[in-house]
């Protein structure tokens, strides 16, 4: 059985059901970010449509929050970046992965390992089963440049709460 996380954003809610066999250590790390509400009160801080929408990492104004170790990557878990998968965002540095992730909003085969430049690739670590609507809309949203970061959405798009379902 899969575990399954909600996103209650300003747009509407998502559900995401993660992949707790294939990708054990980025779903306990994630889980563990919800359990301690560091996803609370967060934005979409990079919305690039027809690519994907990310999150996790920075408050209201562009204010980055603090975050754990980083993890290792699990890109080899056959899991592809496939559209409305989700998967973890790094730095170029492949197992800089902490708490941030995005939502693909197309077909993202580039970052998958085998596709990948640096032989890496993005973790996928589950896939949005509800919601798909409210992904959409987040990806058609007004993005400019806010605190030196570009595709930043004009209007906050908060993840108001995440919640582990039971």
């Amino acid at each position: 059985m899969s575990t399954k996380v909600q996103l209650q954003t300003s747009k509407g809610e998502i559900t995401i059901e993660l992949d707790d066999a294939k990708a054990p250590a980025t779903v306990a790390n994630f889980i563990d970010y919800v359990k301690k509400g560091h996803y609370d009160g967060t934005v979409f801080h990079r919305v690039i449509p027809g690519f994907m929408i990310q999150g996790g990492g920075f408050e209201p104004g562009m204010k980055q929050k603090s975050t754990g170790a980083p993890i290792q990557n699990e890109s080899a878990n056959g899991l592809t970046n496939d559209r409305y998968t989700v998967a973890m965002a790094r730095t170029s540095a492949p197992h800089s992965a902490t708490a941030q992730f995005f939502i693909n909003a197309t077909d993202n085969g580039f970052l998958n390992r085998a596709q990948s430049q640096d032989g890496w690739g993005y973790a996928v670590f589950g896939k949005v089963s509800a919601g798909t609507e409210v992904v959409d809309a987040i990806e058609r949203v007004k993005t400019g440049r806010s605190g030196g970061h570009g595709d930043v959405p004009v209007e906050d798009v908060l993840i108001q709460r995440a919640t582990v379902l039971d």
